[in-house]
């Protein structure tokens, strides 16, 4: 009993020192532990910060969320709308600019037809007596057929281009009148094949550009009507009013045409200034805003 008793003493008591030396790795095995994680908690945001990703941030509900955690996030943040630049209100964010078309159509020229059928409607119109002084000349204003011009505004203009204050019945050359029938002469707009043949039937090689004056009367070539000329610093409207006072000139008896006066100075109305200025300032009206004559040299 004794010896029994000694004995199972002695195993009880190696085993608690076995259990006792079991027990004591434990602290350092944690702590070991403890510096492995830390340690990859600190690769890991190394690597983070290595490859650009931010930290960790607060949300609105106060919960830190790690950038490296993967994201389930709600549609909006799945899918967030696109933000503007700042400081830049809706007017002053970028404009499409206009396709090549559309400019193109703001710019585009009228169409001239080439040529036409050859014949005319004559504008069914009529006016007053333009002018106080001279020789009454009675006029019919006639447009070639298929060529989009309307014979009754182009006598409407014509007759407003006879009456202005620098034009011949205002300064005593004749009276003019805007008639429908038993006309002294007749004003015809014509696409340029046809004012070619009217014009070459009494000599003239027009060429496709210019206009003449016919034992009929006047002709106006349609792509100088309607697109002015190249030499001449202003409008085609304004233009229109050179053709009426040039080829009307010649009406009422003007045969000679003028060259340039001077450089810097109008050119005269009866120069034809399609072919060059020769230093002239381009001038549609016979007259100047006073009242004199502007003449230039024989051509």
């Amino acid at each position: 009993m004794g010896q029994r008793a000694a004995a199972r003493k002695g195993r009880s008591r190696g085993r608690s020192r076995r259990g006792t030396a079991r027990r004591r790795p434990t602290g350092p095995i944690v702590l070991l532990g403890l510096c492995v994680a830390l340690l990859s908690v600190g690769a890991g945001a190394a690597l983070a910060h290595w490859r650009g990703v931010p930290p960790a941030r607060t949300v609105a509900d106060g919960r830190e969320v790690s950038p490296l955690m993967s994201v389930t996030a709600s549609p909006e943040a799945a899918s967030p709308s696109p933000s503007k630049s700042p400081g830049r209100s809706p007017e002053h964010e970028p404009k499409p600019s206009p396709s090549p078309s559309s400019s193109a159509s703001k710019s585009k020229k009228p169409s001239v037809p080439a040529s036409g059928p050859g014949t005319f409607t004559a504008a069914q119109s009529s006016g007053e007596a333009t002018g106080d002084s001279g020789t009454l000349r009675r006029y019919r204003v006639e447009v070639e057929d298929g060529t989009d011009v309307s014979a009754r505004q182009a006598a409407a203009e014509i007759q407003q281009i006879l009456a202005h204050p620098r034009g011949w019945a205002a300064n005593g050359r004749g009276r003019f009148q805007l008639v429908s029938s038993n006309a002294d002469f007749v004003i015809k707009i014509a696409t340029p094949a046809t004012a070619d043949k009217l014009c070459l039937a009494v000599g003239l090689n027009t060429h496709g550009e210019l206009n003449c004056e016919t034992v009929e009367g006047v002709v106006v070539n349609l792509k100088r009507w309607l697109l002015g000329s190249p030499t001449f610093a202003g409008t085609s409207a304004e233009y229109r009013h050179l053709i009426i006072n040039h080829e009307v000139g010649h009406e009422i008896g003007i045969r000679q045409h003028m060259g340039c006066p001077g450089p810097g100075r109008p050119a005269p109305v009866m120069m034809q200034q399609i072919k060059g200025l020769n230093g002239c300032i381009s001038n549609a009206w016979p007259y100047d805003d006073e009242g004199a004559y502007l003449t230039g040299p024989p051509a």
